[in-house]
């Protein structure tokens, strides 16, 4: 089938690859079960190690977002989509709308379907209209739950055991078209950026058999339930912040879902950092001798924080957690242990920047 591509981000990368041939689906269920980064970055390496397969279907237009500052830099950067559209000699238009020429140029370019993938704008009513049989979009959630801008990050927010991705059809309201196609797998440990990096493997063995689906004339529509819908609003940086005054399981929830885009941060000792991991101290550790000793000094006292053996933990009006990985302002990241080296006073307080 002729398929004209809507995306931007490194999310939507494996789902155009899967369309140009680059890899084939994968049954392996430890793929799709892998909750810690190390059982990531393996997944990752059997993705690539996957042998070409001939395309089934031909990329004829890839529309994505235009140049932009996407790192700690200043200097604007092509979006992953567009390198991978480039590399590989795929026709591109850069746009941050739809605007009349740009839907004229996908009329000419006659698809059969558009495939969206966090293209990043809203793709106007007549655009639907314009492909063969459909447009579809690979959304990183278990629809109608996370409708929006941020599904994963609020999954991570929301203490979701599972994510997943839909297979959905495009229509005018926000992520609210019929599903034919959902996979999930478990959110574990994972960060948000490597939650991300799974559901978007995820998304294109899903998007491949969708479209063998919809080719054969065999696809079936289920249509969401409206009372079970839940928005996934765009993450604000201020959510990010740690705050003694909230339980210690949120806290460290935040620290899950933190991006560089909306990095969790605190002030500890009058001195601010970014924390990359950290974990709720369990209740019953607590209570046992198991090295839980430093936490139960802080637990429920908000704003103390305790430093033994290099182990750091923040006290916070419920429970208390530990900092794993961190980075002060204008230094490099290290573990906890490192930074705690530095510290002289085991006792000091924490507070929201």
């Amino acid at each position: 089938m002729r398929i004209v591509f809507m995306g931007t981000p490194q999310f939507a990368v494996p789902s155009c690859e899967v369309l140009l041939g680059l890899r084939g689906e994968k049954h392996n269920s430890k793929h799709e079960a892998a909750t810690s980064a190390a059982d990531h970055t393996a997944a990752a390496s059997a993705a690539a190690a996957t042998d070409h397969v001939s395309p089934k279907h031909e990329v004829v237009l890839v529309v994505t977002r235009p140049d932009a500052v996407r790192s700690r830099g200043k200097h604007r950067e092509p979006s992953p989509v567009k390198l991978c559209a480039q590399e590989h000699g795929l026709p591109v238009l850069e746009t941050s709308k739809v605007p009349r020429d740009v839907i004229d140029q996908i009329h000419e370019a006659a698809p059969d379907i558009i495939v969206v993938a966090a293209y990043g704008a809203i793709i106007p009513d007549e655009v639907l209209e314009l492909p063969r049989l459909c447009c579809i979009n690979v959304h990183a959630s278990l629809l109608p739950r996370w409708r929006g801008a941020a599904p994963l990050q609020r999954a991570i927010l929301a203490g979701d055991t599972r994510a997943g991705v839909s297979i959905m059809r495009v229509v005018s309201e926000l992520d609210a078209g019929p599903f034919c196609l959902q996979k999930e797998l478990a959110i574990g440990t994972s960060s948000a950026d490597e939650l991300t990096q799974r559901v978007a493997e995820l998304g294109a063995d899903a998007l491949l058999k969708a479209l063998d689906d919809i080719e054969a004339g065999c696809v079936q529509w289920t249509e969401q339930d409206s009372t079970q819908v839940t928005y996934a609003h765009k993450i604000k940086k201020a959510e990010m912040l740690l705050d003694p005054t909230v339980a210690a399981v949120e806290n460290s929830l935040r620290v899950q879902a933190s991006t560089d885009a909306a990095p969790a941060r605190v002030c500890i000792a009058g001195k601010s950092l970014r924390v990359f991991a950290a974990r709720a101290v369990d209740e019953g550790d607590l209570s046992s001798s198991a090295g839980m000793y430093a936490a139960g000094v802080v637990a429920g006292h908000s704003g103390e924080v305790f430093i033994d053996t290099g182990r750091v933990f923040l006290g916070c009006v419920r429970g208390a957690f530990e900092i794993l990985e961190l980075r002060p302002d204008g230094k490099k990241t290290m573990s906890a242990k490192a930074w705690a080296a530095g510290m002289r006073d085991r006792n000091s307080s924490w507070e929201k920047l």
